[in-house]
């Protein structure tokens, strides 16, 4: 197996009496999409959260692109690569989805923001950042006012705002969430072609995109890691079935 890109070991975070990290060790390699999967309440969105910079962890380590990021904000950890999209779509909506992306590729290519009137005459920018939208089928979309889009086109352009970050892995925390079966469809295959450009640590709910997706799934339960596999060994475990795929009450998993 490659050298992992990411690696946790150890991972614990407390709040109050509830453990929602419990020694979690996994890590993310160049080409993949590792999934983590478990009950609502879980533990999967603290662990991202701790990953990003977020929210400190309380005990363990991380490190990512062969250094300890322990110490480091959301801001470095960004910088050096590491993109996150959220569980609520954060992109700014006053804006057309065309800017909301040359914003991120103005911010990597000159470390600053001139910002907009001066960026509208851009052409390379412009060009730039309607590749990415291309990508992720958005071109179209391109002067639509962010807040004007669907929640799925929403959620598109979030991945592509981090796609123009340059990134060498992403965060992705239910990025499906509330998109109807056309738009996951579409979305499954976007990520299953981005994974060559980045890996993907991926949060989801949707357990048939998982399945779909997913090289590795790590399940976690009451914050702690209960097994991790390829989707077949996951599938097979009584433990996970138990716990968790055997639940018909999954889909809200959080």
């Amino acid at each position: 197996m490659p050298e992992p890109i990411l690696q946790t070991e150890k991972l614990s975070k407390r709040f109050g009496a509830v453990v929602a990290s419990d020694d979690v060790t996994l890590d993310l390699v160049p080409g993949e999409i590792h999934a983590l999967i478990g009950p609502n309440g879980a533990g999967k969105s603290t662990v991202i959260k701790q990953i990003a910079g977020e929210i400190r962890q309380d005990g363990g380590s991380i490190r990512f692109a062969g250094r300890d990021i322990d110490r480091l904000d959301m801001v470095a950890r960004a910088r050096l690569g590491l993109a996150r999209t959220f569980q609520v779509s954060s992109v700014a909506p006053e804006f057309s989805a065309l800017q909301n992306v040359m914003l991120a590729v103005q911010s990597v290519e000159r470390k600053t923001f001139r910002f907009l009137k001066p960026a509208r005459s851009d052409t390379s920018l412009k060009e730039r950042a309607m590749s990415h939208l291309v990508r992720l089928l958005l071109d179209d979309r391109a002067e639509i006012r962010a807040g004007d889009l669907s929640h799925g086109e929403k959620r598109a352009l979030e991945i592509a705002i981090a796609l123009a970050l340059r990134p060498k892995a992403f965060l992705l925390d239910e990025p499906m969430a509330g998109m109807g079966p056309e738009n996951t469809a579409k979305l499954i295959e976007i990520l299953d072609d981005l994974r060559a450009e980045a890996p993907i640590l991926l949060v989801e709910h949707d357990m048939d995109a998982v399945f779909a997706l997913a090289d590795r799934i790590s399940v976690i339960v009451y914050g702690r890691i209960i097994a991790s596999g390829t989707p077949e060994q996951i599938r097979a475990n009584e433990e996970v079935r138990r716990a968790y795929l055997g639940d018909e009450e999954h889909d809200g998993a959080a």
